[in-house]
Formats: structure tokens, C-alpha cells, sequence
């Protein structure tokens, strides 16, 4: 096909390991994704929060009051539009993005669980913070303690699961973090839309403070996780990281999987300082991809629909509690998609999900636009919104959100964190973490002022950033199902337009070579 970068494998897709899908690696896996509650909580539970008229009128009296006293003469587009209340959502995110960067010395000198256990506990003192809050600053400081505790899980929880995992079930495996992020996100839905219905301030209380919830569980979790080989070798524990290893593989001879875990670990010593090499030219494009990928992860539109959902449902001409039941149903639909993804990312691939959930969530921001154009127009005023028509704009917004929770949602945290070799591996998922975190920051922020000015055509703006995505993702990333972590490298010096980085390279052949196929 002209142009494109389709890619199939010739033979074998790599080096191909001895081992078996054990119950240890299953329970360890599992046990690991819980860390990504707290993110799929605070990611739900903020955006219900705001739109409660209880929490509104306490700490931001002039959003409550601007809402309450809008007229159908008034732009509705325009009645959330607080850079104060968008404040309390994306102060979280810029903590997140310095203890991501923190969290990868943590987590290369101590271990992944550490990084874990650091975030469970920042992340439960957050929650009382808000839980208890009574001023504006306790909000703040309990944001920037979330959003500490949510950077160092990110960092640690989808390296730990691409260590642990088996290269054939690493994709299945490693999604297990987005299939909680968005578990968290259902909750929090859940909560907000029973707590909604509690009077005299207590709701939104009990919204913000259950967040300790699942800080308690990712802390007893990194307490009873075993840590990964990689790690074990990485510090020097090489016999425990062996015994470690015929644990999860549940065979004996895990020799030559062991030896390239050693010879990868030989590498990284060489690397004294991992945030200097990663600029080097032989990792110029994994880097590009860890930039790449976060950043557009999060300009696909949906942290809007997560974030805001509430909100966005309001000011479209929902009833405050007819928005948290639509967002109760997107985040439905956002977990049973995500469990879509675990079980064929393995079998089509990174790519195909990709480019198809790319595809399905640019139809659906067209058709959304459209909807939102006919009925609420310039100034947004929707009059009596019939049932068959607020039907059809959640329906379509749930096919937008299981297009992203089967592509882009997990993907944008599997991709990172296999493409990278050990010596640069933590460092290169804080970088991760960090873009991530910087557009979700810039992008909670701004959207109620998008939302004011832009009005519909705030859809259409994500719709062009989904293209202009789906086709970077045609044109530059290989295929990395089924290759060895400690093997990846050979996908990047075999990709027609990635090999020239490698022509040079100072380290010599990798240890395995993945002979790949490209049309073109």
C-alpha cells in the first residue's frame, strides 16, 4: 500500500522464550493494576464533584451563582467558565508531572514497589485533605498530594507490568492498568451520582474522601507484590531475581531469558546518568513516541468527556442529575471497551487498535459536532431537549468512548513503557508521565474557556488532532506485539524510517534481531 508502514512479521516475531501463562504472574499482574485506581478515581470523581451545587456554592459562590441565574438569552456554552474551579481540577496534574520525575530514582535505586507504596500513601493524605476540606487552599494542597501520589503509580505500575509479563501476554497484561483506571473512573461515577442526592454538604465530601480507598489498596498491594527480576538484577540480587523468574515463568530452565536480563542489566551500568543518555541519537525514536504518544493520547477529546462529562451534559441541556447518570453510562462503557483491548491487543496488534479506534472516535466528534450544532446552536439554548435526541448524543459519545478505551486509552501507556531498554526505562517513562500529565494539566484548564469560545467546534478541533494522530501512528510506529522487552530494539533498526538512527550505532548488533516485512 502506498505510503503506509504495515507491518508483518517473517517467521518468528522475535526471540520466543520458554514459559507458561502462570497463576502467579496473573495474580501478581492484577494485583499491580491496581494502581491505576487512583487515577480512574480522581479522573471521575473531580469532574462530578464540580458539578454538585452543594460544593459549588461553598467554595466557588460565583460559578454557583452564575449558573443558577443564567437565562435562556445567556450563552450556556459560557455558565462554567471559571479558571478558579478549572483550577481545583488540573492542580493535580502539574504535582503529578514533578513526582513522576522524582519517582524514577525511586523507582531504578529502590524498586518499582517502593514508587508504588509512595504513591499510595501521598495519595490517601490528598484524600483527606479534601475529604475534610473547609477552604479553598485545603482543595489545593490535597490536589497537589493526589496528584503526587497519581505521578509516582503512573511511573511505576506499567514498567512493573511489562517486567513481570510474558512478551506474548504483554499487552493483555500491561492493559490490566487501564482496565483499573477505568474500573476507578466507574466508581467514581457511581459515588458521585448517589452522593449527588445527599443533602447539607455531605456528598461531595464523601465523593472526595473515599479516594483513600484505593490508596489503602495499591499500599497493601506493593507490600505483598514479589519485585521484578529486572529490578532484582538491576541492584544486584541476581539469585533471588532467578528464583523469582522460574516463579512467574513456573518452569525451571529460564536460563536464556535470564542471561539477556543480565546482559541488558550489564548495558544500563554503563549508563551513569539515564536522563543525559535518552538524548542520545540510538534512542531518538522511542523518545519521540514517549512524547508523541501522551500528548496525543490526551488530545483525542476524552479527558474532556471524563473530566467534565457532568458538565459538558449540563451546559448541553442535561439535568444535573440526568448528566451524572449519562456519565455513569460513558464510564460503563469505557470499562467493558478497555477489557476488548486485553483481549485482542495480543492477536491484531498495537497498530490496528490504534488506527481503529482512531477512526471511530473522528466519525463520532464529526457526527457530535453535528448534533450539537442543530439543536444548540450559537448561544447553546436547547429549549425542552427531547428524550430521542439526548439519547442519541450519549449513544454516540459512548462509541466515542469505546473506541478510545480499546485503542488509545491503554495503549498510550503500553506503548512507552515496553519500547525502551532497561538503562533509560524509568527515566524514559517519567518523560512519559510527565507529557502526559502536561497536556491533561493544560487541557483541564482550558476546556471550559475552549467550551465558552469554541462552543461546538471545540469536537471539531479534537477530531483534526485525532487525524493528524492516527496518521503519525500509520507512518512511524513499528509493530511490537510479541517481541521480547529486552529484544525491542531490533523493531526500531529494521523501520524504514527509524533504521538511519541506528546506522552508527556504537553498541554494536542487539542480542537478537527481529526480521520484519514492511509494504509499501
Amino acid at each position: 500500500m502506498a505510503g503506509g508502514g504495515v507491518i508483518a512479521p517473517a517467521g518468528k516475531a522475535g526471540k520466543v522464550y520458554p514459559g507458561k501463562l502462570t497463576s502467579t504472574v496473573i495474580t501478581t499482574c492484577i494485583i499491580a493494576a491496581t494502581g491505576g485506581l487512583i487515577f480512574g478515581y480522581d479522573l471521575g470523581i473531580s469532574g462530578g464533584v464540580t458539578s454538585m451545587d452543594s460544593f459549588l456554592e461553598k467554595f466557588f459562590p460565583s460559578v454557583y451563582e452564575k449558573e443558577t441565574s443564567i437565562t435562556q438569552s445567556d450563552n450556556q456554552y459560557c455558565k462554567f467558565n471559571s479558571q478558579i474551579l478549572t483550577l481545583f481540577t488540573s492542580s493535580l496534574y502539574i504535582a503529578a508531572l514533578v513526582s513522576s520525575i522524582g519517582a524514577s530514582v525511586i523507582t531504578r535505586i529502590l524498586g518499582r514497589r517502593v514508587s508504588m507504596f509512595l504513591g499510595g500513601l501521598l495519595f490517601a493524605v490528598g484524600a483527606l485533605f479534601n475529604g475534610f476540606a473547609s477552604k479553598v487552599w485545603m482543595l489545593i494542597v490535597g490536589r497537589l498530594l493526589l496528584g503526587a501520589g497519581i505521578g509516582c503509580a503512573n511511573q511505576s505500575v506499567p514498567i512493573y507490568l511489562s517486567e513481570v509479563a510474558p512478551s506474548k501476554y504483554r499487552g493483555a497484561l500491561n492493559m490490566m492498568f487501564q482496565f483499573s483506571i477505568t474500573i476507578g473512573i466507574l466508581i467514581a461515577n457511581l459515588l458521585n451520582y448517589f452522593f449527588s442526592k445527599i443533602h447539607g454538604g455531605w456528598g461531595w465530601r464523601l465523593s472526595l474522601g473515599l479516594a483513600i480507598v484505593p490508596a489503602v489498596i495499591i499500599m497493601i498491594g506493593s507490600l505483598i507484590l514479589p519485585e521484578t527480576p529486572n529490578s532484582l538484577i538491576e541492584r544486584g540480587y541476581l539469585d533471588k531475581a532467578k528464583q523469582k523468574l522460574i516463579k512467574l515463568r513456573g518452569i525451571s530452565n529460564v536460563d536464556e531469558e535470564f542471561n539477556d536480563l543480565i546482559a541488558a542489566s550489564e548495558e544500563s551500568k554503563a549508563v551513569n546518568r539515564p536522563w543525559k543518555a535518552i538524548l542520545r541519537r540510538k534512542y531518538r525514536p522511542q523518545l519521540v513516541m514517549a512524547i508523541c504518544i501522551p500528548m496525543f493520547q490526551q488530545l483525542t477529546g476524552m479527558n474532556v468527556i471524563v473530566f467534565y462529562a457532568p458538565v459538558l451534559f449540563r451546559t448541553i441541556g442535561f439535568k444535573s442529575t440526568a448528566s451524572l447518570m449519562s456519565a455513569l453510562i460513558t464510564g460503563i462503557v469505557n470499562a467493558l471497551a478497555t477489557l476488548v483491548s486485553i483481549f485482542t491487543v495480543d492477536r491484531y496488534g498495537r497498530r490496528t487498535l490504534f488506527l481503529e479506534g482512531g477512526a471511530q472516535m473522528f466519525i463520532c466528534q464529526v457526527i457530535v459536532t453535528a448534533a450539537i450544532a442543530a439543536k444548540f446552536g450559537v448561544n447553546g439554548n436547547p429549549g425542552d431537549l427531547p428524550m430521542w435526541y439526548a439519547v442519541i448524543v450519549v449513544l454516540v459519545i459512548c462509541i466515542y468512548v469505546a473506541g478510545f478505551a480499546w485503542s488509545w486509552g491503554p495503549l498510550g501507556w503500553l506503548v512507552p513503557s515496553e519500547i525502551f531498554p532497561l538503562e533509560v526505562r524509568s527515566a524514559a517513562q517519567s518523560i512519559n508521565v510527565s507529557v502526559n500529565m502536561i497536556f491533561t494539566f493544560i487541557i483541564a484548564q482550558i476546556f471550559t474557556l475552549m467550551l465558552c469560545h469554541m462552543k461546538f467546534g471545540l469536537f471539531i478541533f479534537f477530531a483534526i488532532c485525532v487525524l493528524i494522530m492516527s496518521t503519525f501512528i500509520y507512518f512511524y510506529l513499528p509493530e511490537t506485539k510479541g517481541v521480547p522487552i529486552e529484544e525491542m530494539v531490533s523493531v526500531w533498526k529494521n523501520h524504514p524510517r527509524w533504521r538511519k538512527y541506528f546506522d552508527d550505532d556504537e553498541d554494536g548488533p542487539t542480542r537478537g534481531k527481529v526480521e520484519l516485512v514492511y509494504n509499501f
